[in-house]
């Protein structure tokens, strides 16, 4: 499919949450300002029950991918015209169903963020936009304490809040302390925050509210 000018990489099972597979690499820049792409390897989600086929899709899906970074192609988006292009002509060419995205089911779903209770520190951030986000974090003190402080200098954001729940909810959430907040619908987060326990920050511990 790639005119074998792609070199062989390895093939990573994965546990993810947020995807069914990815293709990673490093890069570098050069003084000249040249971008290098480096240590390419493709992750599979192992969490998914999927029929043979859809799972070689979904690595073609990710070897498009390669092909585009290895060679330095420039293309207009992630799935761009350049991804488009090269999606449409092995579909034609070799009968495969490859997609710009698949839509999960509800019972993949659950395979694949899983229906186990563990606890889970989530922040409920409001915006001044009105939307609600949420971001799962590290349940280590100097970490929480670290993002609250990050958080609490971001202009667009009204107000914050910390809980502890163990609702399988958030299992679909990563779980780190970068800036980046997921948005949810309110009334079906509140649902999901009505057994949990605030939190709040005193001095340098995390403690429930009393």
């Amino acid at each position: 499919m790639f005119d074998d000018r792609l070199p062989k990489l390895p093939i990573v099972l994965s546990s993810a949450k947020s995807y069914l597979g990815a293709c990673v690499y490093q890069k570098k820049k050069s003084l000249f300002g040249k971008t290098t792409y480096y240590n390419f390897r493709l992750r599979i989600n192992k969490r998914m029950d999927l029929p043979e086929a859809e799972i070689e899709d979904i690595i073609i899906h990710e070897m498009i991918h390669y092909y585009i970074a290895y060679n330095g192609i420039k293309d207009t988006s992630a799935h761009g015209q350049v991804f488009k292009k090269l999606m449409n002509d092995i579909n034609e060419r070799w009968g495969r169903h490859i997609t710009l995205s698949r839509k999960m089911s509800a019972d993949e779903k659950e395979q694949l963020c899983g229906n186990k209770r563990r606890p889970h520190v989530v922040a409920v951030v409001h915006f001044k936009n009105g939307k609600t986000g949420i971001k799962q974090l590290p349940r280590v003190h100097q970490k929480i304490i670290a993002f609250c402080n990050a958080l609490s200098k971001v202009t667009e954001i009204a107000s914050f809040t910390l809980y502890v729940s163990d609702e399988p909810y958030f299992n679909r959430f990563p779980t780190s302390t970068a800036l980046k907040i997921y948005f949810v619908e309110k009334d079906i987060l509140s649902k999901q925050l009505d057994t949990a326990k605030e939190l709040v920050i005193v001095g340098d511990k995390v403690v429930f509210r009393k």
